[in-house]
């Protein structure tokens, strides 16, 4: 099993945190939901920080059975979909994304 996970690391503009929330959830969750391959979908809100964290506002969380599998979702309408919808939502977001893919070991 791998995780791509999206990390949004920055500051969401202050007093637009619902209504940046509420985009992700009603027009990127549904996109992300229908990646080709996805067996679940995450979006993580961070609600604490420790003190010397990065300031990391969201993460988002597809699994994959693999690596190839990943390759072709990411090579799929649905995603060029997405990432149209993510560049009008990070508008209320000053910082970066970037993502990184976990393999899940066994056990876990």
């Amino acid at each position: 099993m791998y995780t791509r996970c999206a990390i949004f690391e920055g500051q969401i503009t202050p007093g637009r945190e619902d209504e940046f929330f509420k985009a992700v959830e009603e027009r990127l969750l549904p996109l992300w939901k229908q990646m080709p391959h996805a067996e679940a979908v995450r979006v993580l809100r961070a609600v604490r920080h420790d003190p010397d964290a990065p300031p990391v506002a969201m993460m988002q969380e597809i699994d994959y059975p693999s690596l190839e599998a990943i390759d072709e979702a990411l090579a799929s309408p649905i995603r060029t979909q997405a990432r149209a919808v993510t560049e009008d939502i990070v508008k209320m977001f000053t910082g970066r994304f970037y993502h990184i893919v976990y393999k899940r070991q066994a056990g876990s």
